[in-house]
């Protein structure tokens, strides 16, 4: 009796903190509008520093690109007559010329193309439904994993599907959503290609760095080698969590419990055709990756750099996007021509089409996030806070890779709340990447770090945009399925992941001091 009572109190507390975590939430006003909020703070925020007078005492050698002039950098107000001349002549560059817009709508354009005409939607199926019973779980989280190259891919087809696949097997199938859900959520920055995540966090990385190195820039493959590894760290450990953690709390499934009639809930297997037009994107996919490799591999390879020979700095990376788009955009053309859901170049255009018209909200998110971070360049507060608090960090002796514990910390708390990665780093760049770049690391290291903060906690947070649709479809096998029942099933997930993919983050750069990317630098050297 005295357990139950403890287990009831627990829960109320638990329920209690989750209730405080969705109201605190709903006190945030959309990312759109925090954005303005953030714009608006700004420009007044700069008149008054500079009616203070802040400044802080440029930490660049000197002759270095970028220092101030006089070995002093200043708030620069906004609220005068240049500042208005300012905001009103660079409204539209600021948003045109924010990197992530392009990379990320010419990359999409590419992934439309493989998701409209059913290529994602087929191989994640073959890769779940053809694993054995032994490896179903594993190969749930993995295509979960990988199906975050096409956004709403794993949400609206691989989790249900999930659920389908483990009530099938007998298996309780909330244990099925909740190991596809860890994957495509808390596994959201980890891939095995590069997706569209990758250039649209490396286009907002870019001009924070740029705030102390003019000259830097980031690449979208920045991370890639990390994340490769990553997306194994992330299958094994939510397979383990699924099979000795999650599935036994849930016990036997009680049919009697779902809210709809399950006896129709088959899986519909891949087809024959289906088959074929997998062989066929599969042959193209390796085809195109051949005559890739004869560009690059060789000495005098055709997209290697000219003058050094190197791939580093080479048109192939500085091109990956180019890549991205005919790498999901080809295989994706051939596929549908198989299986006959695309006939002609007119089927490629609607599919653009529509992945385009669905970025509506993402493109005025954009707007003003182009806003926000040219205003806090334009201020220099972004310079000073970095300045300020490298220089408390150095005070506190935190300037070892200790300091990255928290900072991923902090990152995955601040995702309970701003669970949008674009939106979150845009409004957090600008302040880390010049801190973290002055007491020694480089923008890739400090970028492969907050994506680890920004995805493990994307299972609990009532704010993640699809946590609704995963509810919906949990409350189908179990009626009485609430947001804290939800949360306290994917909480095991997010503890583990958070451990061990930080674990793995020291061991790989500072354990075996290996890149995050291709020629992704561990430090900054000025």
């Amino acid at each position: 009796m005295t357990s139950k009572v403890n287990n009831n109190k627990n829960n109320g507390l638990f329920n209690h903190f989750l209730a405080t975590v969705e109201f605190l939430g709903n006190l945030l006003p959309h990312p759109i509008t925090l954005f303005a909020i953030f714009c608006v703070a700004i420009i007044l925020g700069s008149g008054v520093a500079d009616w203070f007078g802040l400044s802080v005492e440029d930490p660049r050698p000197l002759g270095a690109k970028g220092r101030a002039p006089d070995g002093i950098i200043e708030v620069v107000s906004l609220m005068s007559v240049e500042g208005l001349h300012r905001i009103v002549t660079g409204l539209v560059t600021n948003f045109t010329g924010f990197a992530p817009l392009g990379t990320v709508l010419v990359a999409i354009l590419g992934v439309s193309v493989a998701e409209h005409s059913g290529l994602l939607s087929a191989t994640m199926r073959s890769m779940v439904m053809g694993a054995s019973k032994r490896l179903v779980t594993f190969m749930i989280v993995l295509a979960a994993i990988l199906s975050n190259t096409a956004s709403e891919l794993g949400y609206v087809v691989l989790i249900p599907l999930a659920a389908m696949i483990f009530h099938s097997l007998g298996r309780h199938p909330l244990a099925g959503l909740a190991a596809a859900f860890a994957g495509v959520s808390g596994g959201y920055s980890a891939n095995l290609l590069l997706g569209t995540i990758d250039p649209l966090l490396a286009g907002i990385t870019t001009p924070a760095a740029q705030m102390i190195d003019p000259d830097y820039v980031v690449g979208p493959e920045a991370n890639w080698y990390f994340m490769m590894v990553s997306t194994f760290l992330i299958a094994i450990l939510g397979t383990v969590v699924t099979e000795k953690i999650v599935e036994p709390r849930l016990g036997k499934y009680d049919p009697d419990e779902a809210s709809v009639d399950l006896t129709d809930n088959t899986v519909d297997h891949i087809t024959q055709t289906e088959k074929k037009g997998l062989r066929w994107a599969a042959f193209t996919f390796v085809l195109m990756s051949l005559l890739l490799a004869l560009s690059i591999v060789p000495e005098n390879g055709v997209l290697r750099h000219p003058e050094t020979g190197l791939v580093a700095g080479s048109p192939f990376l500085k091109g990956i996007v180019a890549f991205i788009f005919i790498t999901f955009a080809i295989p994706g053309f051939v596929y549908g021509r198989v299986v006959g859901t695309m006939k002609n170049d007119r089927d490629v255009i609607d599919a653009m089409a529509k992945s385009v018209s669905s970025m509506g909200l993402y493109i005025v998110l954009v707007f003003f996030a182009a806003q926000f971070v040219a205003f806090f360049k334009w201020t220099n507060f972004g310079t000073i806070i970095a300045i300020k608090g490298a220089a408390a960090l150095q005070a506190l002796s935190m300037t070892g890779p200790e300091v990255f514990i928290g900072f991923i910390f902090l990152c995955a708390l601040i995702n309970l709340s701003l669970g949008s990665s674009s939106a979150q780093w845009a409004a957090t760049a600008p302040i880390f990447v010049p801190m973290l770049m002055l007491i020694g690391y480089a923008p890739e290291t400090i970028q492969a770090a907050y994506r680890i903060g920004d995805s493990v906690t994307n299972l609990i947070t009532p704010m993640m945009s699809y946590f609704g649709l995963i509810l919906a479809v949990a409350t189908r096998y179990q009626k009485n399925m609430g947001i804290g029942t939800l949360v306290a099933t994917m909480l095991p997930y997010s503890i583990v992941f958070f451990i061990g993919w930080v674990v793995l983050f020291y061991v790989w750069v500072f354990g075996f001091n290996l890149p995050v990317g291709p020629s992704a630098p561990i430090y900054y050297q000025p």
